[in-house]
């Protein structure tokens, strides 16, 4: 408990101890707002990927991401913590797949590309008609 001989007036330690008395409180409040904030995150990026992915998803995946989805989202109306948590794990598990074929489309899709600037710096490489010079740098004195 803060006492008056600490500096502070009656309704200055007064207001630290209902501080203190509410901090256990407060520490829930932010543990459920950010987790609200990353459940929230991770449906708008899920359902975003399976948007850009359609052609990549199987109707088994989507199905199961689809349940996945609603199943958060009930989590999100009922403001339990530990189902929130619980769920949103399970959206991230059951969307991974899914990232990880759009990924892989992605680089096969860049391979080719790179490949051609490889080839295009092979063969600047390989030209011979680089000569090597020296130089002196003349300052004008005016």
């Amino acid at each position: 408990m803060i006492k008056a001989s600490s500096g502070l007036s009656d309704a200055e330690a007064h207001a630290e101890a209902h501080a203190e008395a509410h901090a256990e409180d407060d520490k829930k409040f932010e543990s459920m707002v950010s987790a609200r904030n990353t459940a929230d995150g991770m449906i708008h990026a899920t359902r975003k990927t399976l948007e850009e992915a359609a052609d990549e998803a199987s109707e088994a995946e989507r199905a199961e991401i689809e349940t996945a989805i609603s199943e958060l989202e009930a989590a999100l109306k009922e403001s339990d913590l530990e189902a929130i948590e619980a769920k949103t794990q399970k959206l991230t598990e059951v969307s991974q797949g899914l990232a990880q074929k759009m990924y892989a489309k992605q680089a096969e899709a860049a391979q080719p590309a790179g490949a051609d600037a490889d080839a295009s710096s092979g063969s600047a490489e390989g030209n011979d008609d680089a000569v090597d010079a020296e130089f002196e740098e003349v300052k004008d004195e005016k």
